[in-house]
């Protein structure tokens, strides 16, 4: 009789609460549910857990429910933010905006019921810019890969621009 041995579920670092206590995104725009690896100032992997009630399948496609790839690039970029972040001792006063996007592919469609493993690791990240590698795998297959640049500003600044 041979025995199946379940593989252990990752470990979490930072569930969503933490998360949120890092990023300033939230329903329905917060793209990553779980943290489960860290290395500092190098490496973070995140997972998202895509479902059915996700708004953006209501419209992408009627009867043919698929992830937008720019919504997987954007989970790349907030699983990197938590990283940057979250080394800031002052993060709350600071936000990551999106800079540039180079060679993004898609490969494998993402569908509900999938849980993506979003890998981003730092490519270079020098006082406030920023580039980061990411990648979105369902299971082991790449779904879609991306180089994103960043640049770290001061919050104040842009609610100063909204109201001027």
């Amino acid at each position: 009789m041979s025995e199946t041995v379940a593989t252990p579920e990752p470990t979490t670092l930072l569930d969503i609460n933490q998360i949120q206590g890092i990023l300033p995104h939230r329903y329905p725009f917060l793209l990553v549910d779980r943290i489960i690896e860290i290395v500092p100032q190098k490496r973070i992997v995140g997972i998202k857990c895509v479902t059915i009630n996700e708004p953006f399948f209501q419209g992408h496609f009627p009867g043919f429910p698929l992830m937008p790839g720019v919504l997987m690039v954007e989970a790349m970029a907030q699983t990197g933010g938590v990283l940057l972040l979250s080394e800031l001792p002052d993060r709350t006063g600071k936000l990551i905006v999106f800079t540039g996007i180079e060679k993004a592919k898609f490969r494998k469609p993402v569908t509900p019921g999938d849980q993506i493993r979003i890998v981003v690791d730092v490519l270079a990240f020098r006082r406030n810019v920023g580039r980061m590698d990411g990648k979105v795998y369902v299971g082991e297959k790449l779904a879609a890969e991306a180089i994103l640049s960043c640049f770290l500003i001061d919050r104040g600044r842009v609610e100063a621009g909204a109201q001027g």
